[in-house]
């Protein structure tokens, strides 16, 4: 799945054209060699795959950004975008193991997709295989593990550690993770990602956890052996390692020391997966998944459990855990307690101390869709019902819940002028009085071809609904102002489309479990829980953390992060035009069109930066069209 910031695009057709054309592109981009793959990356660069490498795309000039042709043609799983910066990784690896360690071939490019530097390589390197190689945010670092060229036959069959700065592509420091040529029964292999500290680097592998100063020299190790990731205090006195075996079904906490020594006398352990971890005054917060029917998770096939450690002895400090009884879909630590809602339904909140806060486990309806904090307390809305409850007793505050027919689509909004919150699910927009708590029916709205509204948006002249085919606008008395309808070009066409948007489900601020859970300070606060009012509460702390970084690339993420949409006013709509298929810029306060790009292809495989307001198109096997729509 690709980790990149996609922005849904509506896909519609049109019965009669009008407007402006605009069949000319405002750059091409002649990429030299069949393109297999397109990607829209967090700054909005196009990234391409090519049959010769890949490519970088950046509307501004006809020139491309990079194209990196060392490694030849590069497949779309080569490439792993690094969330929350600018940077993407080409690893092409070839097979091997522990026992054939010096035989293992890979290759591996660090790019930064903006300027288009090649920030590292192996070859430029001198690598001669890669055993690990871990970007590190927000240190802005790349710390790499294996066998490095040069030297004499010692050094060059002894595992290195090497630890780059990637402002300036520089190597901070490096050293071996064994003094070469020194004879060991015990083969040392890095077996995780590294963590880094102040003044040393612990390097997991598989005969314990090393730490080593940055000259080099061993300060201390441990028998924790195989752990995947750590995580430490913001004093680093207290380091947590966690080892998940190889099937998935436990993982083993360990606490250690400033001197390397385990703290507890025996590991925490815990079923499945560690998926959120926050250390805490209390103790330490764990959710854990464990897979149950070898599904996944959001299929409702998963269960969660929720503990509390002793920070000083690991012991767990609940008697009973909370009970899920599925999936935790929504978790979030607070001042009294941990908040949290199940994907197959019910909310609940436990104190520290291991007593419910809530009166009795709230019932609601499947898949929580929101969670969210309001001035009146928590709102939830899931596919089957919304509420607002008491956060410090789960008391209903709506007299009942709004409860409707299982909706395959449900969005919401908050109408801050007429102070209430705005629900549509399926063909049917309710309205809650924030004061009174009183439900209604403001609107009933039916989109064709059997569509139900998937974004909804409060304007400053209505209330505007928006699906593949459909557009309205209604006014704020639940009456329409204007609503269209574009029959899709052809289902071929459509499938393929969406297709491409449903495999794209995670953005580029998305982060790995590992740093969800808290690895290497992640710089994100995770376990928060959002304000209901509050927009792109993510988005703002990607741009307070991209402001922080001493880079041009950084600089550029965090401009693009503060600006608004380009495309905030306009819709975009795929359409069958007089002239062959193409796209349409829908007003989305008049509902008239002001723009068709004519791709003249009945099956165009295109990209939109909604944010950058940029359509990228496949204009044939070699040739991208780029096209302003914000002209």
């Amino acid at each position: 799945m690709k980790n990149i910031l996609q922005l849904c695009v509506a896909v519609f057709s049109i019965a009669a054209a009008f407007g402006q054309k605009a069949e000319e592109p405002n750059y091409r981009y002649d990429v030299g060699a069949n393109i297999n793959d397109m990607t829209l990356t967090l700054a909005g660069t196009l990234v391409v795959s090519t049959n010769d490498g890949l490519v970088g795309i950046k509307p501004g000039s006809n020139e491309l950004v990079f194209n990196f042709t060392d490694y030849g043609s590069v497949k779309p799983e080569e490439v792993q975008y690094i969330p929350n910066s600018p940077y993407l990784m080409v690893d092409q690896s070839g097979v091997g193991g522990i026992k054939a360690l010096s035989a293992l071939s890979s290759k591996k490019a660090l790019i930064d997709y903006i300027s288009g530097k090649v920030i590292f390589s192996t070859e430029k390197n001198d690598w001669k295989t890669v055993q690990t190689a871990d970007v590190i945010m927000p240190d802005n670092k790349l710390v790499i593990s294996g066998l490095q060229k040069g030297g004499g036959k010692a050094e060059s069959v002894t595992t290195k550690i090497a630890v780059y700065d990637l402002a300036t592509g520089n190597l901070d420091y490096s050293f071996f993770l064994i003094e070469p040529g020194k004879t060991t029964a015990r083969v040392w292999m890095v077996t995780g990602t590294p963590l880094l500290l102040k003044d040393k680097l612990l390097i997991p592998t598989s005969q314990g956890i090393v730490a080593k100063t940055h000259d080099g020299k061993t300060l201390w190790e441990n028998d924790v052996k195989n752990a995947q990731w750590m995580t430490t205090t913001e004093d680093e006195k207290d380091i947590y390692a966690f080892e998940t075996n190889p099937n998935k079904t436990n993982t083993e906490i360990y606490k250690i020391g400033t001197g390397g020594a385990e703290v507890w006398k025996d590991a925490a352990k815990v079923q499945g997966v560690v998926s959120r971890f926050e250390i805490l005054p209390q103790g330490l917060v764990v959710v854990s998944d464990k897979d149950t029917a070898g599904k996944s998770v959001l299929a409702g096939r998963s269960e969660s459990k929720i503990m509390l450690f002793s920070a000083s002895n690991g012991e767990d400090l609940w008697d009973k855990a909370p009970k899920t009884k599925g999936f935790v879909q929504h978790f979030y630590t607070m001042d009294d307690g941990v908040l949290f809602g199940i994907y197959e339904g019910g909310i609940n909140k436990v104190s520290y101390d291991g007593q419910a806060l809530f009166k009795k486990p709230l019932k609601t309806g499947e898949n929580i869709l929101t969670m969210a904090e309001t001035p009146k307390g928590l709102i939830y809305i899931t596919s089957e019902d919304a509420n607002i409850v008491d956060l410090k007793t789960g008391d209903q505050v709506w007299d009942k819940p709004l409860k409707y027919k299982k909706a395959s689509a449900v969005t919401s909004g908050y109408d801050a002028k007429n102070k209430r919150y705005l629900i549509n699910a399926d063909d049917e927009l309710f309205a809650v009085d924030e004061a009174s708590s009183e439900v209604s029916t403001l609107a009933q709205v039916k989109f064709d071809e059997k569509e139900n509204p998937t974004s909804l948006q409060v304007r400053d002249n209505g209330i505007f609904l928006g699906s593949d085919q459909n557009a309205a606008l209604l006014g704020f008395d639940g009456d329409v102002a204007w609503q269209e309808y574009y029959k899709s070009p052809g289902r071929s066409t459509f499938g393929k489309i969406m297709g491409g948007i449903a495999a794209v489900a995670t953005t580029a601020l998305t982060v790995t479990m590992a740093a969800q859970a808290g690895a290497n300070r992640s710089g994100y606060d995770m376990n928060s829980l959002d304000s209901y009012n509050e927009t792109g509460k993510q988005a703002k702390m990607a741009q307070d953390m991209f402001a922080g970084m001493a880079s041009a690339s950084f600089d550029y993420l965090a401009t693009r992060f503060k600006a608004t949409a380009a495309t905030e006013d306009a819709q975009f709509t795929l359409t069958k035009l007089d002239d062959g298929v193409g796209l349409v810029k829908l007003d989305k306060n008049t509902g008239e069109v002001t723009k068709e790009i004519v791709l003249k292809d009945k099956k165009p495989e295109y990209e939109v930066d909604e944010l950058g307001g940029m359509l990228y198109y496949k204009a044939d096997n070699k040739t991208i069209y780029a096209y302003d729509l914000t002209k």
